[in-house]
């Protein structure tokens, strides 16, 4: 499978790699051979049917192991010529339904060159519609554990894998996308071309989960660029970089290393603290922190008189903790970050289970 070509001036080009099923060898020759076999069967038919109209220069009527030994010869193109229509009806039929057939049947004979072409034609079709249909997507540049960690997060809240894409420069990794049913971009993010290819410009959400720091900024940089409006969430090694990421456009930066030093921290002077929110970064299973909207029924009473553990409300694009002032009294708009067991219960399931982007930025 070709993912990556060179480009006239040399430059590597960006490809796009659809996810699709993958056939068998013995499966794939076993196809084209039952269709070879109905082509033949139903040219047989035709003939058999219409015996009467035709001649064969030994005599007599053909059996319907002639008719069988016609059809061979007509759609193998052999044509011995010792059995031939002879009336208006049956040369009509070999016009308008032998001849075509005949025509397929090379064209299953030949299919190995023919699929490659008939491929190629059929990928081009599916990424143009692809293309037409992507909106409102997200958009992940870098496969590592980073970015693996986050579709599964992303997965286990909903968010369909039709409208996930991976841009990652190693074609590998690429594959590896596409074989668990993502699209993917190979391509070096930081060049606004390939962030065009997974069509940035009208994605929702961003996710930079790059290797390196100065990766992120510049790829934060140019898919801000690409569009102003997009959640650009982004992840640095080293917390002197965190500043730069967000003055480069992204919303939310998350700091790796100093958050896995920091639970290091946890679990050695309060192990059962560090399990705990180990939990709660693993989305579906035990313990889950969830941002929803505040119900109707809420409305006017104190964040603690909620059902479901508070830790913290959003009101206007402000984060506020469950203890301030503010939250005596939750008004129309407030949006909640609440605790919830997994699997949630039926009524809670019909609230928003993650938030929708820049809420709260």
């Amino acid at each position: 499978m070709l993912i990556v070509g060179e480009g006239e001036n040399g430059t590597r080009r960006p490809r796009v790699l659809l996810p699709s099923p993958k056939i068998g060898p013995l499966r794939s020759v076993l196809y084209r051979l039952g269709i070879a076999t109905a082509l033949l069967l139903s040219v047989v038919a035709a003939v058999y049917l219409d015996r009467d109209g035709y001649k064969d220069n030994n005599g007599g009527t053909l059996s319907l192991l002639d008719c069988f030994y016609y059809s061979t010869v007509t759609v193998s193109t052999t044509g011995y010529g010792d059995i031939a229509p002879v009336t208006p009806l049956a040369r009509l039929v070999n016009t308008v339904f032998i001849t075509p057939v005949r025509v397929l049947f090379l064209i299953v004979l030949v299919g190995t060159t023919l699929e490659v072409l008939a491929e190629r034609t059929r990928q081009d079709w599916r990424l143009s519609r692809w293309r037409h249909r992507l909106r409102d997507h997200i958009v992940v540049v870098g496969y590592g554990t980073k970015g693996r960690s986050a579709i599964k997060t992303l997965l286990s809240t909903g968010v369909p894998r039709a409208s996930i894409v991976v841009v990652d420069p190693d074609p590998r990794a690429v594959a590896e996308a596409a074989e668990a049913g993502f699209v993917g971009v190979v391509g070096d993010a930081t060049q606004n071309s390939v962030l065009r290819q997974a069509s940035v410009h009208l994605a929702k959400e961003i996710i930079v989960a790059t290797a390196r720091d100065d990766t992120a900024v510049l790829v934060t940089l140019s898919a801000r660029h690409l569009n102003p409006g997009a959640g650009i969430q982004a992840s640095v090694r080293e917390s002197e970089n965190l500043q730069l990421l967000r003055q480069s456009g992204a919303d939310h930066v998350i700091t790796s290393s100093e958050a896995a030093g920091r639970l290091l921290g946890v679990s050695t002077s309060q192990p059962n603290v560090s399990e705990i929110m180990e939990d709660l970064l693993e989305q579906g299973r035990g313990l889950d922190l969830v941002e929803r909207e505040v119900r109707v029924e809420e409305l006017g009473k104190p964040i603690r008189a909620v059902r479901e553990p508070a830790l913290a409300l959003i009101r206007d694009g402000r984060t506020l903790p469950y203890d301030s002032k503010a939250c005596r009294e939750l008004k129309r708009g407030d949006r909640l970050i609440v605790v919830r067991s997994a699997p949630a219960d039926p009524e809670a399931g019909q609230d928003e289970p993650a938030s929708s982007g820049r809420d709260g930025a």
